[in-house]
């Protein structure tokens, strides 16, 4: 008789439900305890999980809850935008997932390795390996940092932890609280005293991130600037088609014309052409409208460099370039989506990929590590384009020299799934981690402005064409966070984790 090397059924349904569930945390959702209580639930079953190979199974089901629904958008983009065969497509989302799912799942292993069955240190390890296989998840491989559960409190006391160490420090927060919940809920009838500590615990962690939020990281650099944001809601399905070109330039010059800030800006691509392909009495056009307005214009579009000597493949650059007042400046995307822009393994994998993927400008080219801000408008702007801003210590080279945050982005790869929502909320995070307001200029949403503190001022609605007006005051300073990006969080990650080795190994050496 064959025995499968996996925990009850019932654990494994329950962790799946509950990572489906944190879902719902998240916008746009936005019920942001949710994470702490279903990861309450996680830490609790990886507590009682009688093998590291049973703690891992628990992840891998909470995992694939998660991810299965999270980012499920992912099946829109590759079958209705990118040719992939539906059954294809399906798979490869579920392949997918199944690997975002591997790092939970390693973080329920590492724990039941590092703390003993039932101890109470396992749900210290539990909190600090979790964030942990957050960072890695972000950084290794392809790198996703989406549904890192520190951003569904961009609007919560815990928020406050991100300026000193930025969205990780925030997850060790939710985690450390769920930990906690877990403990109490344990501890409450068996060892009352216990548990009140840990509630003292739990409240100290939410009252230091109120405290810290209320702190002005930032101070306003000079008076408020007038930014006029552009949303083309150009059907993605003719974006690329080339005879769709000329209306695509009547629309944005269109809407250039009615806008009134002295900053504007274009989505990603919002030109779906090279720069030598754009007509120079276009873009004399739209300098002349941003010198009209003592100001300048940024806009998406890309530029080509033919091979050279040695080299198999011509370059080509996700891009933004500035035109107006000042001098014009331009922005090459530097990390790239895999499989929308970039192919990974690709002398393995490449051949395939190309036969069931079909989307324009799919082998692009990084741009350089280091990028200056534009100085456009009176303003230092640190230019990052479409997921650039999932990644927030790649935005911190431009700082704290700049005074704005700008993201250009096309959501409409993902249709009206909730993935845009998600995107801006990331968005946010990355307004609090740096005290630095954030504009985002998207092709069909979501166009918004952001002020310092992660808060939505205005928003154009989704899947409208127009132009958002607003004003917002570029601001100077430094956070900590800015100053040392993700090392805090990594430390006290490590710290906790290493206490809970400590205890486990006092605990095996002590008295019975």
């Amino acid at each position: 008789m064959v025995r499968l090397t996996v925990p009850a059924i019932t654990p494994i349904v329950v962790s799946l439900v509950l990572g489906a569930a944190t879902v719902f945390g998240f916008a746009p959702f936005g019920f942001s305890a949710l994470p702490v209580l279903t990861l309450s639930g996680l830490f609790a079953l990886w507590r009682r999980a009688a093998s590291p190979r049973a703690a891992a199974w628990l992840g891998f089901a909470f995992g694939l809850g998660l991810f299965g629904t999270g980012v499920s958008w992912l099946y829109i983009a590759l079958a209705m935008f990118g040719g992939m065969a539906g059954l294809l497509a399906a798979l490869a989302t579920a392949l997918f997932c199944a690997y975002l799912a591997l790092f939970p799942a390693f973080a329920g292993w590492a724990t039941a390795r590092l703390a003993g069955i039932d101890a109470p240190e396992r749900l210290a390890a539990a909190a600090a390996l979790w964030t942990l296989t957050e960072w890695l998840r972000t950084w290794l491989s392809m790198g996703m940092p989406w549904l890192a559960v520190g951003y569904a409190q961009t609007q919560t006391p815990l928020a406050g932890y991100a300026p000193l160490g930025g969205v990780f420090l925030v997850s060790l927060a939710v985690a450390a609280s769920a930990a906690l919940v877990a403990y109490i809920a344990e501890a409450f009838r068996p060892a009352h005293r216990r548990a009140a500590v840990a509630a003292a615990a739990l409240l100290a962690v939410w009252i230091t991130g109120f405290g810290v939020r209320s702190i002005e990281w930032s101070v306003p650099y000079r008076d408020p600037v007038a930014v006029s944001l552009v949303q083309g809601n150009i059907d993605q399905d003719l974006k690329f088609e080339t005879k769709y070109r000329d209306q695509t330039l009547a629309i944005y010059a269109e809407l250039v014309a009615q806008a009134k800030g002295r900053l504007i800006v274009l989505p990603e691509s919002a030109l779906p052409m090279f720069a030598d392909e754009v007509p120079a009495d276009y873009v004399a056009r739209l300098r002349a409208a941003a010198r009209q307005r003592d100001g300048d214009l940024l806009m998406g579009l890309f530029f080509f460099e033919p091979r050279t000597a040695g080299e198999d493949e011509d370059h080509y650059f996700n891009s933004v370039v500035s035109v107006g007042t000042a001098p014009t400046q331009v922005y090459r995307k530097r990390h790239l989506v895999p499989l929308g822009e970039t192919i990974p393994a690709k002398p393995v994998v490449g051949w395939f990929i190309r036969r069931v993927l079909h989307i324009p400008l799919a082998d692009q080219t990084p741009g350089p590590a280091f990028q200056a801000p534009f100085e456009v408008a009176g303003e230092r702007v640190a230019v990052n384009i479409c997921y650039e801003d999932a990644f927030g210590s790649e935005l911190l080279g431009a700082l704290p020299e700049a005074t704005l945050l700008v993201n250009v982005t096309n959501d409409a790869w993902y249709g009206r799934s909730f993935a845009a929502e998600q995107h801006e909320q990331i968005a946010a995070m990355r307004a609090i981690e740096t005290a630095r307001p954030m504009l985002r200029s998207t092709n069909t949403g979501i166009t918004s402005i952001i002020d310092h503190h992660g808060k939505e001022l205005a928003r154009l609605p989704w899947f409208t064409r127009g132009v958002l007006e607003g004003a917002i005051a570029g601001r100077i300073g430094t956070t900590p966070y800015v100053r040392s990006g993700d090392a805090l969080a990594i430390f006290a990650s490590l710290l906790l984790a290493g206490a809970a080795f400590v205890l486990r190994r006092r605990r095996s050496t002590g008295p019975d």
